[in-house]
């Protein structure tokens, strides 16, 4: 439910890590240089290896300067989604966006996000996002609501969610691969406010466990993809979405 004004909400971001040492200064920055600055921001670190955890513990002096403030913890977690649970069940702002540890947000994002909390007063928000390829090119996956909900106009690294939301639904089920797709189609098979907006949020590395190419992966995928949908009564039909999502992955990405 929406309570305060523009200028006062609080919105939390969560970034889940583990070695991800190349790559998280391009996240922390992106979340340090946010042009709305009534964040807070926690990085939920799973035991790295790696100079993961003294690279965000430099940015320490920067987020306190501008009164955001900032939480480094790092332990054993049971999975990404575990990792993203304990972020969102230990965040106290009012709305939760999670950004991955290998992707960053436009600077403009979270701004974007609250004027549009303001006039809609969603449970759930997604966005476009910019799909960043290994040799640097860029593809803008676009948002939009399908009558068939599907994956293919639904970006996570833009999602924003209440916190009201995760704590009525218990967060992520911590199943499989595909649990913020799970939520997702739970939110909208429970008829919750959503909100598509027509606007790049986020920039999205290619390379994770959701667009590895190997037949072996594709089919664990289709498989974890159709059980979301039969687990919140979508038709069984939605396997042929499954199987042709993937398809476009082998030749596109």
């Amino acid at each position: 439910m929406f309570e305060g004004t523009t200028s006062n909400i609080l919105v939390s971001i969560v970034t889940v890590s583990f070695n991800s040492e190349k790559t998280i200064r391009k996240t922390i920055e992106s979340v340090l240089n946010q042009t709305y600055q009534n964040i807070e921001y926690r990085i939920v670190d799973g035991l790295s290896s790696d100079n993961t955890v003294s690279i965000c513990q430099e940015y320490e002096d920067a987020f306190r300067k501008k009164g955001i403030k900032f939480v480094i913890s790092s332990e054993k977690d049971n999975g990404i989604y575990d990792a993203m649970n304990k972020g969102i069940f230990a965040a106290t702002g009012e709305i939760i966006g999670i950004i991955n540890s290998d992707d960053w947000y436009e600077l403009d994002a979270v701004e974007c996000v609250v004027e549009n909390y303001k006039n809609t007063h969603f449970d759930y928000l997604y966005a476009n996002i910019n799909i960043v390829t290994g040799d640097g090119s860029i593809l803008v996956k676009r948002s939009k609501k399908d009558f068939f909900p599907t994956s293919r106009h639904w970006n996570h690294p833009s999602c924003f969610v209440t916190k009201a939301l995760y704590e009525e639904t218990g967060g992520y089920k911590c199943k499989g691969i595909y649990d913020d797709f799970e939520f997702f189609l739970q939110a909208r098979k429970n008829g919750k406010k959503i909100s598509i907006l027509d606007k790049v949020l986020a920039n999205f590395r290619t390379g994770g466990v959701s667009t590895q190419k190997s037949w072996k992966e594709c089919k664990e995928r289709i498989r974890e993809r159709y059980r979301c949908y039969i687990q919140n009564h979508y038709s069984p039909l939605y396997i042929l979405e499954c199987v042709g999502t993937e398809l476009v992955k082998m030749i596109m990405v």
